[in-house]
């Protein structure tokens, strides 16, 4: 079973103590994970070439929080929500009645303030317990929420990540994590191959928020199905591609069977370091995005 230690990772700027909980099993598989955002600040993973840490970092509490906090964010390996992604001109309608958010993103709503929670945490067996709340109005939204996070590590290298949210109004959620992955442990992820479970993905506007419409991938560069390179048709000029920073942020449709619990989303590999990861999910879509908006951006191990 993985086991499970912790240590200090340096103070808030308002005087809170920040925990980073180290999972690690027999395997070499190693995962580090922060109270503060419910932060994955690395994983580490026995490969050819030696141990690897496949996901972006920063190696301090400050530079979590100057991130966390500025207009840019980079939500480096956070739980973001309310709600991530876009939501365009910053409102919403639910129960007759329209919610306007705070605009962070330009005249848009992005992601939410989540990612600057300090989490309370327990630890049990081979799995951590995170747990916050999100008062009504916050950032906008209606409902009290009462969040709940679960990270597990397996003896067979499976890192698992559950969520429960309870309100107490009607409101809408949609969360996630929002680590960056870099099989290679380092450079420019182009050279990975990337297999996507989807036949359809929702086209972005210029400010890569949905217009409603789920096109089709076949025949243009969005399609992933049967695997590529992910850098192969980066750059052909395609509109989806050049106007959202030249590179990918779309969330593509999943083609899962309606009601089903878990199933495959992605698929990844590096020939550099030998490493591959697979993506399970029980939603229906999946994100990708290429870094495209990245500026001062952390490596792995910071």
């Amino acid at each position: 079973m993985a086991q499970i230690r912790s240590q200090p990772f340096g103070v808030t700027k308002a005087g809170d103590k920040v925990t980073e909980y180290i999972l690690s099993n027999p395997g070499g598989l190693t995962v580090s994970v922060l109270n503060y955002g419910c932060v994955v600040r690395s994983i580490v993973v026995p490969a050819k070439c030696g141990p690897v840490d496949v996901v972006l970092g920063h190696d301090t509490m400050s530079d979590y929080e100057e991130d966390f906090c500025s207009s840019g964010s980079t939500c480096c390996g956070a739980f973001v929500g309310r709600y991530a992604n876009r939501i365009e001109n910053a409102c919403f309608s639910i129960g007759g009645r329209t919610y306007h958010l705070e605009p962070n993103n330009g005249r848009n709503h992005l992601h939410g303030t989540f990612p600057t929670k300090l989490y309370r945490t327990k630890a049990f067996g081979d799995t951590l317990l995170m747990e916050a709340e999100s008062p009504d109005g916050e950032d906008g939204f209606p409902g009290n929420l009462k969040i709940a996070v679960r990270y597990t590590l397996t003896d067979d290298n499976l890192f698992r990540m559950d969520y429960r949210v309870s309100s107490d109004a009607d409101t809408i959620i949609n969360l996630t994590n929002h680590s960056y992955f870099n099989l290679d442990g380092g450079g420019n992820v182009l050279g990975q191959k990337l297999r996507l479970y989807a036949s359809r993905y929702l086209e972005g506007n210029e400010e890569t928020c949905p217009t409603g419409r789920i096109l089709p991938v076949a025949a243009t560069p969005m399609d992933f199905r049967t695997g590529k390179v992910l850098g192969r048709e980066i750059d052909t000029g395609y509109p989806q591609t050049t106007m959202v920073g030249g590179g990918y942020d779309h969330c593509y449709v999943l083609d899962r069977e309606r009601g089903s619990s878990q199933s495959l989303a992605a698929w990844a590999s590096s020939d550099k370091t030998g490493i591959s990861m697979k993506l399970y999910t029980s939603q229906p879509g999946i994100q990708l995005y290429t870094g495209n908006f990245l500026q001062n951006c952390p490596t792995p191990s910071g």
